[in-house]
Parts: structure tokens; sequence; C-alpha cells
């Protein structure tokens, strides 16, 4: 679903009840795809990382099962953020404005949120988000697939093994910390983000408040900031 089509439903809505079309059912749909395949990756993941999680494994049929279903969701969770950049590729560029919110961040950290700058649609640190997910998960691919098929290394360039083991670790690591970090901002922080990734729709307030120049764009039809 474009960009423009997310426009337009939500310039027909607002006004209305008080509320605007934050995410179509499109987008909801491929974010909980994403979040979910990424979920089982974090759990299995976790088990054979350390001996002492590996009772997480039974959670999902125990490490035979686990062993065999990660890998694959490891490339169905790649295919789903490869979705999302296809469908929000526009809106996560960088713009100016969101250089001048990335140099008041300290209010954002304050939750002081009325002297942020305006920002579009996704502000700055929700962009930074999706990018390290989307380079991590590059990163987690291609350093799975060595693990998956570490038979095919020859012992001779075993310090790809090596390699492929480190880069999976820090890689997954990284996405952890964002992803807790992006969970606590949707649910108790902004909660209204987690309600409009379910329902779809925001408040007019909360889009006046959060993300000024994409609520102008929705309500009046103007083009997105550079």
């Amino acid at each position: 679903m474009s960009t423009t089509q997310v426009v337009s439903s939500a310039r027909t809505t607002a006004g209305s009840g008080g509320e605007i079309v934050r995410y179509t059912q499109s987008e909801r749909v491929q974010h909980w795809l994403a979040a979910l395949t990424y979920i089982y990756c974090l759990i299995t993941g976790l088990a054979f990382w350390s001996p002492y999680m590996f009772w997480l494994a039974a959670i999902v049929g125990g490490g035979p099962t686990a062993r065999f279903w990660h890998p694959w969701f490891g490339v169905a969770f790649a295919f789903f953020v490869g979705w999302m950049y296809k469908i929000w590729r526009v809106d996560l560029a960088t713009t100016d404005p969101d250089r001048r919110w990335w140099k008041a961040i300290n209010y954002y950290v304050e939750n002081d949120d009325e002297k942020l700058p305006p920002v579009g649609r996704f502000n700055f640190g929700q962009k930074l988000f999706f990018w390290l997910m989307f380079y991590g998960v590059i990163l987690l691919l291609i350093s799975g697939l060595g693990l998956w098929f570490v038979e095919s290394i020859p012992w001779s360039l075993r310090w790809l093994r090596y390699l492929a083991v480190t880069v999976h670790v820090t890689a997954a690591m990284a996405t952890i910390g964002a992803f807790i970090i992006h969970i606590y901002m949707s649910v108790f922080m902004e909660p209204e983000s987690f309600h409009a990734m379910v329902h779809g729709r925001v408040s007019e307030a909360w889009a006046r408040t959060y993300h000024r120049l994409w609520y102008e764009q929705v309500t009046k039809g103007t083009s997105s900031p550079k």
C-alpha cells in the first residue's frame, strides 16, 4: 500500500470522530508478520546461544524442532523486512525536519515532546530503528546461511565459521536491544502507537502532537517534506 493511498484514506476520515488513518491493513499485516517471525527467531536463538536459556526451546516444541525452523523463520523475517522497506522506503528517507529533530533529541528522552521540532510520518528515532533492523537482518541472513550450511565450509576456511558466529551474535544483540526499546516506546511511552498498529487509527490530537508535519499532510493534502 503506497503512502498516497494512506494519505487519501486519512484525509477522508480526518475530522470525523477525531481520528486519522495511521496504518493501512496491508501495513499492519506486514508489521505483525515481521514481529512474529522475529520473536520466534529471538526465542530459538537465545535457546541456542546459552545452555541457561535452552528451556526456551520447549516453548516452540523442543530443541530439534527449534533447530529445524529457526533458519526458515529467519528467511521469512528477512522477507517481511524487505516488504516493509518496499512499502515505507519513501517515508523512511531522512529529511531536514529529521535532522532538526535529532539535534533536539534531549527533549524526546525527557518526554518533553512539545519542545520537539515537528516531524513527518515517522520521527528520526523510528527511522533509525528500522534501518538498524534492516541492515541487521542482512548480516543475520548472510551469517545465518553460513551457520545453516556450515558443513559446506571447508576446514581450511574455518575462520569463516568463526566469523559467521561472531557476526550473527553481534547483529542479534543489536537487534534485540533495538527491539526492546521499540516495544517500550510503543507500549509505555506512546501507547497510542501500539493501538494504531492494531486498529490502524490515531486521534487527531496525537497526530498533531507527535507527527505534526504528517498530520498537516494528510489533512491538508500537502506533499511530504524533503
